[in-house]
């Protein structure tokens, strides 16, 4: 009786510690709304999951708690010196979390494919479909996240452009068709055609790969989000297989927000689902009229700062270029020296500027730059004409003014912050190497710019050298 009663107590508990963390996990997402409350967002999420852990250990059908101990030791093994990484590369731990959380589903439904296999009457059509769903799902998104990850590693042998051949899209559709129709053959008999569950998880691990494979660097940003979708929606699916509400919940708040997400993103670059996923944006384009040879103005870091240094409005871009050179700190410095000189300093922050969304928001706030400083494209721009200075560090395409004019370039179309109306723009750059559209930037070529060449780091340090050199106040 004592058992009966006991088990029965585990059993209320790890439904109310599920209830809690059910609750924890929604107001996570709500607080994720402001920056004011982005680290009490963040302890919710860590408390829910704890609640969520906790609840599936007090529960008395689990046998080999062993594993468990064992399971958890593992991810803290990961997940501790995951956290160690620099913020430029939070976008490719976010990429390989994603694939984390795809491999555990695909791995948790083939185990259960399995174990009801071996059971009569287990694999009713519910459960097969939820499994079917939760094994495609989970393998994709562990292959498309590690080459979403390879691709924003820059890892050699995973090309940063867009890979493309004949018949790609059609052939990508082909597959997921075939791995779709095994999948209703083994829901159908999931005992005559059990021997399909294999072919199903290999077509799912091909189409991850083959999905991001001619998708760009620059387009990564939507990718990550659009596979965390997926990775939600797997998590659904397990839920439904375990017959596990909070997994349900959970999933669902993932998989929804990752695809609001993604849809916002693709909004901001004024192209649908299907251009970023098929398109090959991003391969190199010829340039039309070579024979035209354009030459953009340079100016060295020392005459900047003096035209900087008379200026009432400065306006900076940052980009992926500044992540890469971890020059926030340098842009920090910067903006001290300029505030302290009654200048008012504002920052334009694109929606897919960097690798990742808000990427830019994290790295400037990283650096301690006040958070009303960082200002939205769309509020910015009606302030651009009348900035005496425009700071590009690192940004290309989303300061391209070919987006507004040319119908022919594949970034026509898109939102961008309006550098050129500025009095005069400044742009730091390594080279005129194109951005990741593939073309060249025709602000680079505006009577009113003038490049700064070189390292964001070592340029914006320059920058503040001059700045502290020049005596004069403003």
């Amino acid at each position: 009786m004592n058992a009966v009663l006991t088990a029965l107590a585990a059993i209320q508990a790890t439904e109310y510690a599920y209830l809690v963390a059910a609750g924890l996990f929604i107001l996570s997402l709500y607080w994720m709304n402001s920056p004011q409350t982005a680290r009490r967002s963040v302890l919710a999420g860590v408390l829910a999951m704890s609640l969520a852990v906790l609840g599936a250990a007090l529960d008395p059908h689990i046998a080999y708690w062993g594993w468990m101990a064992l399971a958890i030791a593992l991810g803290f093994a990961v997940g501790v010196p995951l956290s160690w990484v620099p913020l430029t590369a939070v976008p490719q731990r976010t990429a390989l979390s994603h694939a984390f959380g795809g491999v555990a589903v695909g791995l948790l439904g083939t185990a259960k494919f399995y174990d009801w296999l071996a059971i009569p009457g287990e694999l009713t059509y519910f459960r097969t479909t939820a499994i079917v769903a939760e094994v495609l799902l989970g393998f994709l998104t562990f292959t498309g996240s590690l080459m979403a990850a390879g691709k924003l590693q820059e890892i050699k042998w995973i090309p940063q452009r867009p890979v493309t051949y004949p018949f790609q899209n059609i052939g990508n559709l082909a597959l997921l068709a075939v791995a779709i129709l095994c999948g209703l053959a083994l829901i159908l008999d999931p005992h005559r055609f059990s021997l399909l569950f294999p072919v199903i998880v290999l077509l799912a691990l091909a189409f991850g790969v083959l999905l991001v494979l001619p998708i760009g660097g620059a387009d990564m940003p939507t990718v990550i989000s659009l596979l965390n979708s997926y990775a939600g929606l797997s998590a659904v699916a397990v839920g439904f297989v375990l017959d596990n509400m909070l997994l349900v919940t959970a999933g669902a708040l993932d998989g929804s927000s990752g695809l609001i997400l993604s849809i916002i993103m693709c909004r901001a670059m004024n192209r649908s689902f299907t251009n970023v996923l098929f398109g090959a944006f991003g391969q190199v384009q010829a340039r039309a009229g070579a024979g035209e040879a354009r030459t953009a103005k340079s100016e060295t870091p020392e005459g900047a700062a003096q035209i900087m240094e008379q200026a009432s409005l400065v306006v900076i871009v940052p980009g992926y270029g500044m992540a890469v050179a971890q020059a926030q700190h340098r842009v920090k410095e910067l903006y001290d020296l300029l505030t302290r000189r009654g200048i008012d300093v504002r920052f334009a922050i694109h929606p897919v500027a960097g690798r990742m969304p808000g990427h830019m928001n994290v790295l400037l706030a990283e650096s301690e730059i006040p958070y009303d400083k960082l200002i939205e494209m769309d509020e910015i721009n009606h302030d651009l004409p009348q900035a005496d200075v425009v700071l590009v560090i690192g940004a290309n395409d989303v300061v391209n003014p070919a987006a507004r004019h040319d119908k022919s370039s594949p970034i026509y179309g898109m939102p961008i912050i309006d550098a050129d109306k500025a009095r005069t723009c400044f742009a730091i750059k390594r080279s005129m190497n194109p951005g990741f559209a593939g073309i060249e930037n025709e602000l680079y070529f505006a009577d009113r710019t003038y490049m700064l060449f070189g390292d964001a780091k070592a340029v914006v340090g320059e920058l503040v050298k001059g700045l502290s050199g020049n005596s004069g106040g403003h």
